[in-house]
């Protein structure tokens, strides 16, 4: 079955001449844009040859793709459309790309440009490189998504897209942390263990007493483990941090009211509630108006 080719599509508050520019040039390009970490314009002997440049991306521990590139820019004076066309590839087999083919078009519209994209690969490897696209081209649809959200952003707003990438990633290092806590506090200590703590505590809350208790513990783990599922899947995030600014004092002095000599512990439920509280507050602020590769429309249903 043939692969579908890459489609992103943004509205921008800008002129096209400002979304060309941001696109164009390789220094802004390198910012906003995550499938790059470089890309470097080789000279022209003349304005009518193809733009060549060479590109690199770095994916971690010093491991990179370098590729190269050729683009042709032209502009359509009936309606002020522009397009740039691309062909790109690598040779380094470490990529699953070999070679491909694209554009990028800025179209002019009442509330400034819609810039959108549309591109192919071919992949290499064979069936078991099909077999990886399904995996790889989702990805590189995503990146291209996010990227064109950052760039929307930093026209718009004024962000630059290292401080957008930045919070982004706060943001999923602080979802995977509470995922974690949630998951691990309802599992390990309710669930498997049934610490008698736990059903202390509940005990002197409650009016439960024997197996009741007991069985108001599993509850209570299993309610914090569907929770966890709730940071990983629940896309407002913003919420689920409001959700915990309140309900962290809340499980402090609950604590504190069952078990006073808990406060005396080292690694205590206070010190603990406390500094997921203040992650709370901090994720709260940092993930206001992230961007998401969810703003653009990825299915073309015209055609160019």
């Amino acid at each position: 079955m043939q692969a579908k080719p890459i489609y992103v599509e943004i509205p921008i508050q800008a002129t096209i001449d400002e979304v060309w520019e941001m696109t164009q040039n390789p220094e802004l390009h390198e910012q906003w844009d995550l499938r790059f970490s470089s890309i470097t314009y080789l000279p022209k002997n003349s304005n009518n040859e193809p733009q060549s440049f060479l590109y690199e991306t770095k994916l971690g521990c010093g491991v990179k793709v370098a590729g190269w590139g050729k683009s042709i820019g032209m502009h359509s004076k009936k309606d002020g459309t522009k397009t740039s066309s691309l062909h790109f590839g690598t040779d380094q087999k470490i990529s699953p790309i070999s070679e491909g083919k694209g554009y990028w078009q800025y179209i002019p519209t009442n509330k400034g440009t819609k810039f959108l994209t549309q591109y192919d690969y071919d992949v290499r490897f064979g069936s078991f490189g099909r077999i990886l696209d399904l995996v790889f081209r989702p990805v590189m649809g995503w990146a291209t998504a996010l990227s064109f959200d950052v760039l929307k952003r930093w026209i718009e707003k004024g962000e630059l897209p290292r401080i957008q990438y930045i919070r982004l990633f706060m943001n999923v290092i602080v979802t995977m942390l509470f995922f974690f806590v949630w998951l691990y506090h309802g599992l390990v200590p309710k669930i498997i263990i049934k610490s008698p703590e736990e059903v202390s505590m509940l005990s002197s809350l409650t009016s439960l007493e024997g197996t009741a208790v007991i069985k108001g513990v599993g509850i209570i783990g299993i309610l914090e483990v569907l929770f966890a599922g709730v940071w990983v899947l629940y896309r407002k995030k913003r919420h689920l941090h409001a959700l915990q600014i309140i309900a962290f004092p809340i499980l402090t002095i609950s604590v504190l009211i069952a078990s006073p000599s808990l406060s005396l512990h080292p690694f205590n439920p206070v010190t603990l509630n406390a500094s997921l509280w203040i992650l709370s507050i901090i994720g709260f602020l940092i993930s206001r108006d992230l961007p998401s590769a969810t703003s653009c429309k990825r299915t073309r249903k015209d055609v160019t």
